[in-house]
């Protein structure tokens, strides 16, 4: 059988195009309006979080439903895709997705549904099995937006099921390009996935494709490839509902259906890449990771992000040592699927070719790449000759606990409390949404060991190293001279300045001793973010060149001081660190787990200043 391209256009219009089409063939037994939604595709009413799959439905009643001739028990509220998920069976989708409203646009999600058979007397029918008969639609359901109810029926899997799944992919293919060997998308490509699952293996096709625009450029970020997009309204619906940037829509009818932007409008919002991540398709790609590199030879690694203190969970992509790409990672207590594009593309300073790859020291009025094997002794002597009132210490609330965990035993051993510290606190505006006016990843972890005074110690600091009293100054991953305001006549006058940095600066520029460090994806390690809530870093890469892991710098010059007690590992850190800080009492690094644990700290001054996001809980 042949088909021509007109009456597949008209059909693929008539299907995804017309409610009241899409409820005939779909065997629908209400309108959308009395469901909680308008027409397949439009605006979200106000009943639509009951189609959310994890609405709150911690507290609702238990229905029993049959799926797949097996009785269960599921919440009130989900819907058939979910209640399957449950069951560990597997129904394939494009449009739905869990965190937005339902559109019902790909057709995808089809399944059997039945209700409990009815007497004459309209009672139900019991079963041998003590549960209800089940009388079945003669027309497929679509699972996004199927509720379930007490006593209904499911089956995921059937003849019909699978004609009509084979039906759905040949119309979703027929003007599809194939450009699965030049796309990003492939190898994470849902189309790809379900054509060699549910797709015929040949085409009936005869007739030239639709042309569609390609390589459409939409917002500062994001690259558009109409061609391949299948309409599910994903980034359409998400740009809307979660950060509440209505940009996208669909232009034109048919088989000649588009997506655009509004005119006069690009997406250019701090959220929109998130849209790359939930495009089934190639249709949008990022330009930072653009051509860059196939996903299956990327290593992934589960990290945070260090952008602010809301610490979204992310997975690391790299390859032969370099770092292509982070995404968001599922943590419904602190990010839920999403990231923002500041700290997503916040990685490219790892690579960059003035990275700090050798310890350095000033000898007479030049600086000379040291061993460390030198340099650590020849810094912690000259430590050890100064009393405790003339040495400062920056630290930052970039640095893991552990790492603030060892400047701090190395604050203790250089004179405890009469050894000046703080951080250099760095503020932006919260958006509402993820972002957090606190930029510094782990504030909360360095005020738990007394790194930390919100900055108020910095002026005490500079006052002085510029009237001299204070001769020695530690400065770590902070360009004073940026950062805190600093003068550089100020920094100059400090006699021992040692400066713990990945990238040169102004400060490390003047240095006495400088000593590379890693970047978060170099290290393994753990950090409290804004909500009090303990995370891990993990290590995706090696750190370049003679750098050195910040935890065993400061392991090796706490041992040159006289403090070593035999810690080699960063288990063995936190280990210590778990036995005299009470928050800790009980943990490891591995109790953390990959979602992290909440610590039930009382709010500080750290606290993220914008509220969580209604999706990061729902």
């Amino acid at each position: 059988m042949q088909i021509s391209g007109q009456s597949l256009a008209d059909s693929i219009f008539l299907f995804h195009k017309l409610p009241y089409v899409r409820k005939t063939l779909c065997g629908r037994d209400a309108d959308w309006k009395s469901r909680g939604y308008a027409a397949p595709g439009g605006a979200r009413l106000a009943r639509s979080r009951s189609y959310r799959c994890r609405g709150h439905t911690a507290d609702a009643p238990l229905l029993n439903v049959q799926v797949d001739g097996v009785w269960m028990q599921f919440p009130k509220g989900l819907n058939a895709v979910e209640v399957a998920r449950r069951a560990q069976k597997f129904i394939p989708h494009y449009c739905y997705h869990p965190k937005l409203s339902i559109s019902g646009n790909c057709r995808m999600c089809l399944l059997e549904v039945g209700s409990p058979k009815m007497d004459a007397a309209r009672k139900v029918v019991m079963a041998a099995d003590n549960h209800p008969e089940i009388a079945w639609m003669a027309k497929p359901q679509i699972g996004c937006a199927t509720l379930i109810s007490e006593g209904m029926g499911l089956r995921t899997t059937s003849p019909l099921i699978e004609e009509c799944r084979k039906g759905v992919m040949e119309f979703l293919l027929i003007n599809h390009p194939l450009d699965c060997p030049i796309c990003d998308q492939a190898g994470e490509c849902k189309l790809q996935e379900y054509s060699v699952q549910y797709g015929n293996d040949h085409s009936r096709f005869t007739d030239d494709k639709v042309k569609k625009p390609k390589r459409v450029d939409i917002g500062e970020r994001i690259v558009l490839d109409d061609e391949r997009c299948i309409m599910c309204s994903r980034c359409v619906r998400f740009s809307k509902e979660m950060v509440h940037d209505d940009v996208l829509g669909f232009i034109d009818r048919g088989s000649h259906t588009t997506l655009a932007v509004h005119p006069g409008k690009r997406l250019d919002n701090n959220y929109s890449l998130n849209t790359v991540d939930i495009c089934p398709v190639g249709a949008l790609t990022s330009k930072d990771f653009r051509f860059q590199m196939r996903v299956w030879f990327l290593k992934e690694t589960k990290s945070i992000c260090t952008g602010c203190a809301t610490g979204c969970n992310t997975l690391i992509g790299s390859r032969e040592q370099l770092v292509y790409r982070q995404t968001p990672r599922e943590n419904e207590a602190v990010n839920s699927q999403w990231m923002c594009d500041q700290g997503r593309l916040g990685f490219h300073y790892i690579h960059l070719p003035e990275r700090l790859t050798e310890p350095v020291a000033k000898i007479g009025q030049g600086k000379l790449s040291t061993p460390w094997t030198e340099l650590i002794p020849n810094l912690a002597t000259q430590l050890r000759a100064l009393s405790p009132d003339k040495i400062a210490i920056v630290a930052s609330g970039r640095l893991t606990n552990e790492e603030a965990f060892l400047l701090s035993q190395i604050r203790r051993t250089l004179g405890g409390d009469d050894v000046l510290c703080d951080i250099v606190p760095r503020r932006g505006e919260a958006d509402g949404i993820l972002r957090s006016a606190d930029l510094n990843p782990n504030t909360r972890g360095v005020e738990l060991f007394g790194l930390s005074n919100g900055g108020k110690t910095l002026g005490q600091i500079r006052h002085g190293v510029d009237t001299g009293r204070i001769e020695a100054l530690l400065v770590f991953h902070e360009n004073l001279a940026d950062e805190a305001g600093w003068p550089l006549s100020s920094i100059q006058k400090a006699k021992l300045l040692v400066v713990q940095s990945i990238l040169p600066c102004p400060t490390s520029e003047l240095a006495d001793f400088v000593l590379p460090g890693a970047s978060f994806a170099e290290k393994r390690g753990s950090m409290i973010n804004g909500a009090g809530r303990l995370q891990r870093l993990n290590k995706a890469i090696s750190v370049p060149g003679q750098a050195m892991d910040d935890f065993q710098i400061l392991l090796q010059l706490k041992s040159a001081l006289g403090g070593g007690n035999g810690i080699h590992t960063i288990e063995e850190v936190f280990k210590a660190m778990a036995e005299v800080t009470p928050a800790f009492t009980g943990l490891s690094l591995s109790k953390i787990g990959d979602l992290g644990i909440d610590l039930k700290l009382s709010n500080g001054a750290s606290s993220r200043a914008a509220p969580p996001s209604s999706h990061a809980t729902t």
